[in-house]
C-alpha cells in the first residue's frame, strides 16, 4: 500500500505527549501516533473503537497490540482500517 506524506505543524505540549507515547512504548513513532488519532476521529462512532471515557485507552491499544502480535499480520490490512 502506498502512503502519502503529510506535513503537519503542532504545538509543542501536543508534540511532547505526542514523544511521551512515543518513549514509553506505546507506538514505536510519532507516525503511527498521529494516524492512530486520525483513525479515532473519523471513526469515533464506530462500533469497536477505543473509548477515552472512563477506561485507558493506552491499556486498551496494548491489549489490541498483543493480540495482533499473537499470530500473522496483514499489515496492508491494519492500515485500512
Amino acid at each position: 500500500m502506498v502512503m502519502d506524506t503529510l506535513q503537519i505543524r503542532m504545538n509543542q505540549e501536543l508534540l511532547k505527549r505526542v514523544d511521551d507515547l512515543v518513549k514509553t512504548g506505546v507506538y514505536s513513532n510519532r507516525s503511527d501516533v498521529i494516524r492512530d488519532a486520525v483513525r479515532r476521529f473519523v471513526w469515533k462512532d464506530e462500533v469497536g473503537s477505543i473509548s477515552n471515557e472512563g477506561q485507558d485507552s493506552v491499556e486498551q491499544i496494548r491489549k489490541v497490540r498483543g493480540k495482533l502480535s499473537e499470530g500473522p499480520i496483514d499489515i496492508d490490512k491494519i492500515n485500512n482500517l
